[in-house]
């Protein structure tokens, strides 16, 4: 049985296949998930203005809304920072690039096995729930600070709004400054699996996180691309407790 963050684990599925929902559904709350289901974009921002989710399960293809507008919505209104995985039968990278930098955590192509989805809802969660539990509170380099306990990042005064993967990627780069990190390594950090050679989700996401903390995002300063290896959070952070 999945085991739930403090309070209960709740899942917010936004799926207009009846059949699919009636399929998932079952099988997520017998795995220790409270999941609402609303087959409809205004369904969800219904759902949301109501109360909060720890993650979002997202079709692409809504009847009524382009899923990737509903990421939008969701990253610019919602004042808690829900995971969300991203479910579509579009294959196409660019679909998957798009959806990471709207702010998607994961993405899964239909078909896929209801195993699949559990495992990637673990770890997000397990993510998650590691951070919350961690003994330090801040990560300071320069005006950066990063309140674990909080999972928030600010630059001087400005808050630095970041998704939950986002924030682990930089969470993970902040806490060994100096050395170089590989895709495979960041991936192992954040999400405990092998990477995929092939895939851009890293790189991605690298580039959205430089977006929001960077001074100038075109010659970044704070996390530093080493060619050929991977990244570098470039400046010896003070930790406090």
């Amino acid at each position: 049985m999945l085991q739930p963050l403090a309070g209960g684990s709740s899942l917010l599925l936004i799926e207009d296949d009846e059949r699919l929902a009636q399929m998932i559904v079952p099988y997520l709350e017998q795995n220790g998930l409270k999941v609402v289901h609303t087959l409809s974009a205004q369904g969800a921002y219904t759902a949301l203005n109501a109360r909060s989710f720890d993650l979002i399960l997202l079709d692409l293809m809504l009847s009524d809304a382009d899923g990737l507008d509903v990421c939008r919505y969701i990253r610019a209104t919602c004042s808690w920072d829900p995971a969300i995985i991203m479910v579509t039968g579009r294959g196409e990278p660019t679909d998957r690039i798009i959806g990471l930098e709207l702010g998607a955590d994961d993405y899964l192509t239909k078909p896929f096995e209801p195993r699949e989805l559990l495992a990637r809802i673990r770890a997000i969660l397990r993510r998650v729930s590691k951070n919350l539990l961690d003994t330090v509170d801040l990560i300071r380099a320069g005006q950066l600070e990063i309140n674990t306990a909080a999972r928030t990042v600010t630059v001087g005064q400005r808050l630095c709004l970041l998704t939950s993967m986002q924030f682990d990627l930089l969470l993970a780069l902040a806490r060994n400054p100096g050395r170089v990190m590989n895709r495979e390594q960041l991936w192992q950090a954040v999400r405990g699996e092998s990477y995929e050679s092939f895939d851009r989700a890293i790189d991605v996401h690298i580039g959205r996180i430089r977006q929001i903390i960077e001074d100038d995002p075109r010659t970044p300063t704070r996390i530093i691309t080493v060619r050929g290896v991977g990244y570098v959070f470039s400046r010896l952070p003070q930790v406090a407790s």
